[in-house]
């Protein structure tokens, strides 16, 4: 595969009691990108961490601070995920009256700018943002907890997206986040994607097994 597959740990699958540890470790076992979930119980219904969790992990490693915001709204809170240390800020359409704007933001913050398609959000959503998106993310189940079953119509997804991002010769990421395994991940990598957001996958089996669980995923299961 030409592309080079990233993959980014979701730490929702991590031990909280253990955090910085966690992060350290898989940073160490190879991991790209460190996920990183934030759910406000309203726009998904689940509730995780906020900004003050991200700015106490970020000097625990170099990597890319991939932070998918999953709150609605999102504008009153991208300038304090930004001073924490996220290096790509990800909303959804949905949670922004003003999509264009908020990418706009983000930029302006000294982010990268990604957006957020759950699986009933059409591709359609990006026609007039693409300019300002340097990742799209693609739900492949629907948003608010780990360990969900992969849908299978996030494939025709993926391949209409990879189409439109080849077609603006810009390095824009395609990552998918939601039942990745050994099994799914080879499916989503052959549609298109080249970033794989994992969470029980990545971080089954405790430290000693995160190298071999990331390279897995990396290779396509």
């Amino acid at each position: 595969m030409s592309r080079p597959v990233r993959i980014a740990p979701s730490i929702l699958s991590a031990d909280f009691a253990a955090l910085g540890a966690e992060v350290r470790a898989i940073d160490a076992a190879g991991a790209d990108y460190i996920h990183v979930d934030v759910m406000d119980g309203h726009f998904v219904p689940n509730l995780t961490i906020g900004p003050a969790v991200v700015k106490a992990l970020r000097p625990h490693t170099a990597k890319v601070m991939d932070v998918h915001l999953m709150i609605a709204p999102a504008d009153p809170y991208l300038d304090a995920f930004a001073e924490a240390g996220a290096d790509i800020l990800s909303i959804h359409p949905e949670a922004s009256p003003h999509l264009h704007r908020s990418l706009q933001r983000i930029k302006a913050l000294g982010k990268r700018a990604g957006v957020v398609l759950n699986p009933a959000t059409p591709v359609s959503a990006l026609d007039h943002v693409m300019d300002l998106v340097d990742l799209i993310l693609v739900m492949s189940v629907n948003p608010g907890f780990g360990g969900q079953a992969f849908i299978d119509s996030a494939l025709p997804k993926i391949e209409r997206l990879r189409a439109m991002i080849d077609a603006t010769g810009r390095a824009i990421d395609l990552e998918v986040d939601g039942g990745i395994d050994m099994t799914t991940a080879p499916r989503a990598l052959a549609a298109g994607a080249d970033v794989l957001v994992a969470g029980t996958a990545s971080f089954r089996g405790g430290p000693s097994a995160y190298a071999g669980n990331i390279a897995a995923l990396r290779h396509g299961g």
